[in-house]
């Protein structure tokens, strides 16, 4: 494309818009009407040129216009209860549900590792001793040790709010690192997951399993899942680097990544309700059944917002992504 030729062709077309976007409210019917066009017009041809000849200049005066169009077509609008209330009822299901066909397989993945690993520490007496030194092992597994009153070690919304922070980190490092093709995102979910395994391996090469399960459960099914899920969303959005589609790479990767980093409000709501139940339910004095209970309950309540409702919306066209009002536009791509 040539920029010179291109500008003069459209030159008239977008000072005729901008003198509009400034009149507007003050525009008789047809001039509304043409406004309209011209805006849908404008739009188009910023995509064009971002595709076929970015120049930064004619970029960014085009954005600026086709804004400013958008406005006066639309009318300018402040966020509020109603994007709360969409965000949590469609675009936010509707992303983890989009992106389950990621997380759900590395979830299962994940906790196969883990059993393999913990089995591994468990039965080899010089993979402990690898871990840890033999009396450190000791305090960390003996009844009352260090591994039973870590969920009681501080006060407990001082430790929920502890491990909501250090829950939310990884979640979003998960999410972000998504866009260096995935790769570190493998490497976050592997130092959790052996985290977890190693802990569960020395409780139970000492006979604590139980212990370990019944500490472990109330807190964890919620809060690993979300770390699944973030890992997934991850994957998904490194991998739409590799392959994109049938749109083009840097359309492909704004959507899935609008839509990845969307979900980090969503997890960290998540995480702020399995921070309160490790903080407030697993260090206390309730029967070990209703602990787990209480974990399973807030677990299978995530799974139906996912799958029921998320599914729901999904298959009325929601992407998860952000509402088509404030994406920037683009020209059709081919199949």
């Amino acid at each position: 494309m040539d920029i010179d030729v291109f500008v003069a062709a459209h030159q008239h077309e977008w000072q005729r818009l901008d003198a509009l976007c400034k009149r507007r409210g003050r525009l008789s019917g047809t001039e509304a009407d043409e406004l309209v066009a011209l805006y849908q017009r404008a739009a188009t041809h910023l995509s064009l040129v971002r595709s076929a000849a970015p120049d930064p200049a004619l970029v960014g005066r085009l954005s600026a216009l086709v804004a400013a169009g958008r406005s006066a077509v639309t009318g300018a609008r402040s966020s509020g209860w109603r994007d709360a209330a969409r965000y949590f009822t469609r675009s936010f299901p509707a992303a983890l549900y989009r992106t389950s066909s990621w997380w759900m397989p590395t979830m299962l993945v994940c906790w196969v590792v883990a059993a393999l690993a913990g089995w591994w520490v468990a039965e080899n007496p010089h993979v402990q001793a690898s871990l840890a030194a033999p009396e450190e092992i000791r305090q960390l597994t003996r009844p009352g040790g260090d591994f039973e009153t870590y969920y009681s070690s501080e006060p407990a919304a001082a430790f929920a709010t502890q491990v909501w922070v250090n829950n939310a980190w990884v979640a979003a490092q998960c999410l972000a690192f998504g866009a260096f093709l995935g790769i570190p995102v493998l490497y976050v979910l592997a130092v959790n997951i052996l985290n977890v395994a190693a802990s569960a391996g020395l409780m139970a090469s000492v006979g604590r399993l139980d212990v370990f399960f019944g500490l472990i459960l109330p807190h964890g099914l919620l809060e690993l899942t979300v770390v699944f899920i973030a890992a997934g969303a991850g994957l998904r959005l490194g991998w739409t680097v590799i392959d994109p589609g049938p749109r083009p790479r840097a359309r492909a990767l704004a959507e899935e990544g609008r839509a990845a980093i969307g979900m980090v409000v969503g997890l960290g709501v998540v995480l702020l309700i399995s921070g309160a139940i490790e903080g407030f339910v697993t260090p206390s004095g309730l029967p070990t059944w209703a602990r787990v209970g209480i974990g399973v309950l807030a677990e299978v309540v995530f799974l139906v917002y996912v799958f029921v409702l998320g599914r729901r919306v999904a298959a009325q066209g929601e992407l998860g992504d952000v509402e088509a009002a404030d994406r920037t536009d683009v020209a059709p791509a081919a199949a």
